[in-house]
């Protein structure tokens, strides 16, 4: 279905390393890769990854590059099945993983690792989707009420669960009758007013198209950023952006990446 999240992109310093931590410790398989002069993405999910369940790109810029991860973007959000959190975490502890917050610190509730790069991957529990498969992407905002209006009036997404505190409020959002193992994006909203940097360690959000021209079209009527149209993309993908600059790309249900 169209605005379905396809991926999240993600920037690596090394793909063979990135490769290796994610294949060893999440069992994540390749789902394709488009080889470019200066560039390769690889895509990567579970084995039984769900038809509108999202993957994970790897970016690998060609040479030697640093990124700054920035606070723009927070984490991706893998899943465990309800009674595995402890036991999921401790297997990544044996296998080398960084401890960066276990589940006792997260009041059993959810737990945190980071990648090589420095990407922080939380571990949460569900009664569905496959082990390890994509639950959410965060990303921080600046207006709640803003944010919240533009996935709801661009991409037709709506609540699928809230968190309010006393300090910050977290929304997560899907498009209307997406699957549960669909990928949410997480709108976190601080409430002090501060301000983020978006950093280049963290592409881009995709939603699907079934077809690319019309949808962005669509997004065009309803006043979307014309970041990067389908013409200067040669017609295979476009780009637009959110409030708060996060860079949204629109890719064809279809799309099959150039080999």
């Amino acid at each position: 279905m169209s605005g379905t999240l396809d991926h999240v992109m993600i920037r690596v310093e090394d793909l063979e390393e990135s490769l290796d931590w994610y294949t060893t410790h999440l069992g994540y398989e390749e789902k394709g890769r488009w080889e470019a002069d200066t560039f390769t993405n690889v895509y990567l999910g579970p084995e039984d990854l769900h038809e509108e369940g999202a993957v994970l790109e790897l970016t690998y810029n060609h040479g030697d590059n640093t990124y700054e991860m920035g606070d723009a973007w927070g984490h991706i959000a893998v899943r465990v099945p309800e009674d595995e959190l402890e036991s999921s975490y401790q297997q990544l502890m044996d296998e080398g993983v960084e401890d960066y917050r276990d589940p006792e610190s997260c009041g059993g509730r959810y737990a945190f690792v980071k990648d090589p790069d420095g990407h922080e991957v939380e571990i949460v529990k569900r009664d569905h989707g496959a082990k390890w498969s994509l639950d959410h992407t965060m990303i921080r905002v600046e207006d709640a009420d803003e944010a919240l209006g533009f996935w709801t009036r661009k991409f037709g997404y709506e609540h699928t669960g809230r968190w309010e505190s006393d300090t910050f409020a977290n929304y997560f959002m899907k498009p209307e009758g997406a699957a549960e193992e669909a990928m949410a994006v997480e709108l976190t909203y601080n409430y002090d007013g501060r301000s983020y940097e978006m950093g280049d360690a963290w592409g881009h959000l995709a939603v699907s198209a079934d077809d690319l021209h019309d949808y962005w079209e669509t997004l065009m009527e309803r006043e979307a950023e014309d970041y990067r149209d389908p013409e200067s993309c040669d017609d295979m993908f476009a780009f637009t952006k959110d409030p708060d600059g996060h860079e949204i790309e629109v890719i064809p249900a279809d799309f099959e990446s150039p080999e």
